[in-house]
């Protein structure tokens, strides 16, 4: 298969097939004239990646997952463990948004959006980045 069959087949542009190559997330063969030449088992880890991707893992975790999914003396608790990692950085980016959006919800709340120039939202982020609050900020 050349590039273009590959990246209808797996969803990913061929841009990015290329970069996985250049990194060495997947080594397709080249034919004699310098083609790439995906195998059936490079549209199966390019798809393996694109899942991996969408579930936000990094290119060293799907590198990680990837080696562990061809090693066929693996121990489950490995991929499990890379996996709850990734779970728990993604528990910890939900809290955080969590706290965004109370803040702001708060700071909205708090402005009576009309034709005052007293702002409780900018003295809020002038008080969030440590900065004293001041005319003319904006």
């Amino acid at each position: 298969m050349n590039i273009g069959e590959v990246a209808a087949r797996s969803g990913l542009p061929a841009k990015t097939i290329r970069y996985y190559e250049e990194i060495g997330l997947i080594t397709p063969l080249r034919d004699v004239n310098g083609y790439r030449a995906f195998r059936e088992s490079d549209l199966h880890k390019l798809a393996f990646i694109a899942r991996a991707r969408a579930l936000g893992f990094t290119i060293e975790d799907c590198r990680a997952l990837l080696a562990l999914y061809q090693d066929e003396h693996r121990e489950s608790r490995d991929v499990k463990r890379l996996a709850q990692r990734h779970l728990d950085k993604i528990a910890e980016k939900i809290r955080t948004l969590e706290s965004m959006r109370e803040t702001l919800s708060e700071l909205i709340e708090a402005c009576a959006g009309d034709h005052r120039p007293d702002c409780p939202i900018l003295k809020g982020l002038c008080e969030e980045s440590g900065k004293a609050p001041g005319k003319g900020v904006a």
